[in-house]
């Protein structure tokens, strides 16, 4: 079962705000790819989930050098592959032993990861609201094969605080 969840962010602190939470909820060998145009909002999504395992200090974005590690909570491997050139790249970094470790994966422009992408992960899909002239963005959240509904439900299920929620549910 697949379950989605589209969340509207106002801004850029709603959108972190929401990556907190995120991060709070997610466990050792978990996979985050992050998926959106340019400016959509991936790097102050993660961001907010680097925030929410716990890291303390300023988190840049990895793009000049691929991936950045962080100690929180748990390990923090955080990919960004905008810069990717051929997803056969990530074999040489040895990005398996990253996304199979007892770490949480963030991975930014995951769509170039092509078969390199666990076959399960949580989806991040960001995109600008059509029509608005905000900071408005729309997530798409989603379960990617086994083990991630549980992110998907408890982020449906729980009533969190107005000031948490980067917007309402679609």
């Amino acid at each position: 079962m697949n379950m989605a969840r589209i969340w509207e962010s106002t801004g850029p602190e709603r959108t972190r705000a929401f990556g907190r939470r995120l991060g709070s909820l997610l466990r050792p060998g978990d996979v985050v790819g992050l998926i959106g145009p340019l400016g959509s909002g991936k790097t102050c999504l993660a961001q907010g989930i680097i925030e929410g395992l716990g890291v303390q200090g300023p988190i840049p974005s990895p793009t000049f050098t691929l991936i950045h590690q962080y100690r929180g909570r748990l390990p923090v491997y955080h990919f960004d592959l905008y810069r990717l050139e051929d997803p056969r790249e990530l074999e040489e970094l040895g990005a398996e032993e990253y996304f199979y470790d007892d770490g949480v994966t963030i991975i930014e422009w995951a769509e170039r990861a092509g078969d390199y992408l666990p076959r399960s992960y949580l989806r991040l899909e960001l995109e600008r609201v059509p029509g608005r002239e905000d900071n408005a963005r729309r997530v798409f959240l989603s379960a990617v094969g086994e083990g991630y509904l549980h992110l998907v439900k408890a982020l449906l299920e729980e009533e969190l605080p107005a000031e948490e929620l980067p917007g309402k549910e679609r």
